[in-house]
């Protein structure tokens, strides 16, 4: 009986130690979560901007970090100096948040400085303010320009065929336009061209070059650029002083050989340079110097068939001429053009540099073939007509088109 009340006793304090570690421990918990509640009640409340979801983790941890969960976003010295992360103080909301007088600032900077495109704007204004200056200004190096043109002997392509364009759509429209219309347009164009050549080589217009250099540099010549006036200028001139001084179809035939025999004449000059038969070194008392026979020969065959085409469409005033006369006299009057322009020296005689008259300077003029053959061509379309005895002729009023 005493060792059943022995048992029971050790039974109920047995239970009674149980029960009491139970209590305590719910104590010590229900106290740590009353101390937590209290710690983060005594907290500022959390602006917008700190209440931001953190960054999300890397794709994997560091070696050595915590397993399971995410990587403390805290730097190594963070965390040595805060120790363990239950005790990390959360950070100031003024690290998140600009301050009132730094957006202020912000602001009027926003409001008063350009912004990026403005700026752009204003360096690309400059530039082309610059650039403007420059091209206008008289620093400029003919000797440059005038090295990039093709030299004089070249055989030069795109030259010859604005030379031939040029010279057929002039011959068209003259058969077009009325004479005193024609002759004003052509007189108009040649002050204007000579006036520009003037002005070229004068100090306050040298600027000139470079729209010279930029429009034209394809088919301008290096001597074009150094001292001499331009081919146009003559060209222009010739077949006005054609279409003044003769009747139209003589002058229509001058300015058709000016279009076909001088470029071929060139071509083929220059493709029989080699044959030393065919040169006229030191030319004849002056004319025909550097050229050939060659070349002479092949811009007047090349001559004879537009001038039959012509001499065929016309209409005659007396009896229409056999075609073997028709093809004499086509080649008679290409034989004419092409001598016009072998007659011409290569180089040209032109007026003496710095050369006064009255105390005025004289532009430094030359003798161009542009200007001698459509001239020389139509004097000697109406010597061979008189000489054949050709009636009078009037050509198609279409001659290209």
């Amino acid at each position: 009986m005493r060792t059943l009340s022995l048992l029971s006793q050790l039974a109920f304090l047995s239970l009674l130690t149980y029960v009491s570690s139970k209590s305590s421990a719910r104590t010590i918990s229900l106290h740590n979560v009353l101390q937590a509640v209290s710690s983060v009640s005594s907290q500022p409340p959390l602006s917008l901007e700190s209440s931001k979801l953190p960054p999300s983790p890397p794709f994997f941890l560091p070696r050595g970090g915590p397993r399971g969960g995410y990587a403390s976003s805290q730097t190594p010295s963070q965390t040595s100096s805060s120790g363990s992360s239950d005790d990390e103080t959360p950070r100031s909301d003024s690290l998140n948040e600009p301050s009132l007088s730094s957006q202020l600032d912000s602001d009027i900077d926003s409001q008063v400085s350009p912004t990026s495109s403005d700026a752009l704007e204003d360096d690309e204004e400059t530039t082309d303010v610059t650039d403007k200056e420059e091209f206008f200004s008289d620093n400029v190096d003919m000797k440059k320009m005038s090295n990039k043109l093709a030299p004089r002997n070249s055989v030069h392509f795109s030259r010859k065929f604005v030379h031939f364009s040029t010279g057929l759509t002039m011959a068209g429209l003259y058969q077009l336009v009325p004479k005193n219309i024609f002759i004003g347009v052509g007189t108009f164009c040649s002050v204007g061209l000579c006036t520009v050549e003037v002005l070229r080589y004068k100090k306050g217009f040298r600027w000139l070059n470079r729209i010279f250099y930029k429009c034209f540099g394809g088919v301008l010549r290096k001597h074009e650029m150094d001292g001499k006036f331009t081919g146009t200028f003559y060209y222009f001139a010739g077949v006005t002083v054609t279409a003044y001084l003769f009747p139209p179809s003589a002058a229509v035939l001058g300015i058709a050989q000016l279009a076909i025999a001088d470029p071929t004449a060139s071509y083929f000059g220059r493709k029989t340079k080699d044959v030393y038969w065919s040169r006229i070194e030191g030319g004849m008392g002056g004319l025909g110097r550097n050229k050939g026979i060659l070349g002479f020969l092949g811009g007047a065959a090349m001559c004879i068939p537009f001038n039959y085409a012509l001499l065929r469409a016309a209409v005659w005033s007396g009896p229409r001429p056999t075609t073997a006369v028709l093809l004499v006299a086509s080649t008679l009057v290409g034989m004419a053009g092409a001598f016009a322009d072998l007659a011409v020296p290569t180089p040209t005689l032109s007026v003496p540099k710095n050369a006064k008259v009255l105390g005025v300077k004289i532009p430094p003029f030359h003798i161009d073939d542009n200007f001698v053959v459509p001239i020389f061509t139509a004097f000697a379309v109406l010597r061979i007509f008189e000489i054949m005895a050709l009636p009078g002729l009037k050509l198609a009023p279409k001659i290209i088109w």
